[in-house]
C-alpha cells in the first residue's frame, strides 16, 4: 500500500449518500410494520413514529467534524425501541485511535498524517413482542491518507429462538452474498460468530449473521457493491420474522425471558464492541453511540 492515498472525494460522496438512502428505505419499512400491526399483542397501543435529531461531533479545536442523524422510535407497538442512525465524521485521530488503527491496519503514517473519514450506518431495534428478534445492522467506510476500508455485517438476536426464523435469516444472507463468491458467506458467518461473541458469558450474543471488518481488496467498486449488498440483505433477511412473529400471544414468563436476554445485549456493547469504543474516543455525540442500548434490562 502506497504512503498516501488520493482524497476519494467521489467515493467518499457515493458511500454517503448509499447510507443515507438504506436508511430512508429502513425507516419507511419500519414504519409501515407499526402502523399495520392490527392483530395480537398490543395494538391498543398508539402507533410510534420516528424521531429525527442532528448529531454532532467535538473537534479539539472546536472546527467542524461532521456529525450525522438519530432516527429514534421509542415506545412503539412493535419496536420498543429502534435506532437507524447515519454518520459522516471526519478530522484528526487522538492518540488512542491512531494505535488501534496502526494495530489493526499496520498504518505508522498515520502518526504524522492522522486524517480520518468515516460515514456508515447503524441500526438496532429491541422489539416489543419476545417473540419478534431483536436484531443489529451498521455497514461503513473509512478512510485515511494511507488506506481505506469498508465494515459492517449483521446479526439476529432472538430470546426466543425459532430454527426457520434462523435458517430464513441466514439464508437470505447467503443470496445476497453468493454473487461476490461462494467463499464469501461461509467466511463472514465464521467471522459474525467469533465477533458476537461473550466470552465472560461463555456464549454468543445471539444466532448470528454476518461480519467483516477492513475489507479492502484493492478494488473499491467491487468492495463497495459488497457492502450495498449486505445492507440489501437486512430487509428481506428481518421484515419477513417480524410479520410472522408480532401478533403472537405473549405472557409475563416471556417477557422476563426478553429482558434477561437484553442484559446480554447491554454487556456486550459496552464491554466490546469495537464501534461504541470508536465512537465515544472520536468525541462522537454519546446519544448517538449509545442508542443501540435497550430501553429496559434485567439481570438475575
Amino acid at each position: 500500500m502506497p504512503d498516501t492515498i488520493s482524497d476519494m472525494s467521489a467515493e467518499k460522496s457515493l458511500a454517503a449518500n448509499w447510507f443515507r438512502n438504506l436508511r430512508d428505505e429502513i425507516v419507511a419499512a419500519f414504519q409501515l410494520l407499526e402502523s399495520n400491526h392490527t392483530s395480537g399483542p398490543f395494538t391498543e397501543m398508539s402507533a410510534g413514529k420516528f424521531e429525527v435529531t442532528q448529531t454532532t461531533r467535538d473537534s479539539d479545536d472546536g472546527s467542524d467534524a461532521g456529525g450525522g442523524e438519530m432516527s429514534v422510535m421509542r415506545g412503539g407497538r412493535v419496536f420498543e425501541k429502534v435506532g437507524v442512525n447515519i454518520s459522516e465524521v471526519h478530522g484528526r485521530l487522538g492518540a488512542r485511535a491512531q494505535k488501534a488503527m496502526a494495530s489493526r491496519k499496520g498504518l505508522p503514517g498515520m502518526k504524522d498524517d492522522p486524517r480520518f473519514w468515516a460515514s456508515g450506518i447503524s441500526l438496532v431495534a429491541h422489539m416489543r413482542n419476545p417473540h419478534v428478534p431483536a436484531v443489529h445492522m451498521n455497514t461503513r467506510m473509512f478512510w485515511t491518507p494511507h488506506g481505506w476500508w469498508f465494515g459492517g455485517g449483521s446479526d439476529l438476536n432472538p430470546c426466543i429462538e425459532y430454527a426457520e426464523d434462523t435458517a430464513h435469516f441466514h439464508a437470505t444472507q447467503k443470496a445476497h452474498l453468493d454473487p461476490h463468491g461462494v467463499d464469501l458467506y461461509p467466511s463472514l458467518k465464521a467471522w459474525a460468530d467469533e465477533y458476537f461473541y461473550i466470552p465472560h458469558r461463555n456464549r454468543a450474543r445471539g444466532v448470528g449473521g454476518i461480519f467483516m471488518d477492513d475489507r479492502n481488496s484493492g478494488d473499491w467498486a467491487a468492495d463497495f457493491a459488497l457492502t450495498q449488498d449486505i445492507g440489501r440483505a437486512f430487509l428481506p433477511a428481518f421484515v419477513p420474522l417480524v410479520e410472522k412473529r408480532r401478533s403472537m400471544p405473549c405472557d409475563e414468563a416471556d417477557k422476563d425471558a426478553q429482558l434477561i436476554h437484553r442484559g446480554l445485549y447491554a454487556e456486550y456493547n459496552l464491554v466490546y464492541d469495537r464501534g461504541t469504543k470508536f465512537g465515544l474516543e472520536t468525541g462522537h455525540d454519546a446519544n448517538a453511540v449509545l442508542m443501540s442500548l435497550p430501553p429496559l434490562a434485567k439481570w438475575v
